[in-house]
């Protein structure tokens, strides 16, 4: 087997089918964006699972001078106050701190959380309670100091809140699904179209293979050109996909979002250099096989 041989044919079935090697290009390159951009989700998810669920405390709201809870007979007393943070901190390992924020504390973090907005003009400054948030050794042991708090007197609500966290995440994880599936659907469309494009190449050029086989070339000698074409073109989609995962990295994340969106832990380029390889493993893999079984039955006899 020749390699200038193999080459040659490389070249020439790539500039006969110029037409349907580059819609393999895109297609695979389309698909392979999809599958990037799934896997860039999990691993933002993933980040930002680790990140939060670290920070998730326990929001024990007191009582006020409106709260309509049964275990709240106006505002919150200093001896109901002491009595709820002695029952917290005697739940140790468990609970690791607890801080107290006063309602103004409580209005001055709103403030720096929303700052710049108009929602800030329309909430009073007595308007949010007084709280205790507790920080645990682990977010599952919820239950067991909601158990011990929330029956006293003083205590308005108790908020968990990985409660809230997982909804969000639940969202995130069915966007992720989506993409995937997405991809998948397009991953097949790119094998359908591999399998079309060499059996249109194999059959525009049967005299040359048929030619070929009367003077004894193996079936590898044969199909390995077909195969490489295949392979190129995946290469070139899987190119593109990588070349987009990293300017969807570059200037979408930490160009727009990582900056207005500082409190969040973005995906970095460990994450972006991890899922590249697989693209070129999944455009490559799927290229290759698709076109090598496209390829049997012009192999028989």
């Amino acid at each position: 087997m020749r390699a200038g041989f193999i080459s040659n044919e490389v070249k020439t079935g790539l500039r006969r089918n110029l037409t349907m090697t580059v819609a393999l290009v895109v297609s695979v390159a389309v698909s392979l964006t999809l599958l990037g951009t799934a896997l860039l989700m999990r691993a933002q998810v993933d980040r930002m699972k680790g990140y939060w669920y670290d920070k998730i405390e326990v929001s024990i709201f007191l009582c006020g001078n409106n709260s309509l809870a049964y275990t709240c007979t106006g505002a919150v007393t200093d001896a109901q106050r002491k009595a709820v943070k002695k029952k917290l901190t005697g739940l140790d390992p468990t609970v690791q701190d607890v801080f107290y924020e006063s309602t103004a504390d409580a209005y001055d973090r709103f403030k720096t959380q929303f700052k710049g907005s108009a929602i800030i003009s329309s909430i009073e400054p007595d308007a949010l309670p007084e709280s205790f948030r507790v920080k645990l050794d682990n977010p599952a042991n919820f239950d067991q100091v909601a158990e011990a708090v929330q029956s006293m007197q003083g205590v308005e609500s108790v908020q968990d809140q990985r409660k809230l966290l997982d909804r969000f995440f639940q969202i995130l994880t069915g966007l992720q699904s989506f993409a995937m599936a997405v991809a998948m659907a397009m991953l097949l469309v790119t094998i359908l179209l591999v399998v079309n494009t060499v059996r249109v190449a194999a059959f525009a050029r049967r005299r040359e293979t048929s030619i070929m086989r009367s003077v004894g070339a193996s079936n590898m000698t044969i199909r390995l050109p077909f195969i490489l074409e295949a392979g190129v073109a995946a290469a070139g989609g899987a190119a593109l996909a990588s070349t987009t995962m990293i300017l969807i990295k570059q200037f979408l994340i930490d160009g727009k979002l990582a900056p207005q969106w500082s409190v969040i832990a973005w995906v970095t380029w460990q994450d972006v250099l991890w899922i590249v390889p697989w693209i070129f493993i999944v455009g490559l893999s799927t290229a290759v096989g698709a076109a090598s079984v496209s390829l049997s039955r012009y192999l028989r006899g």
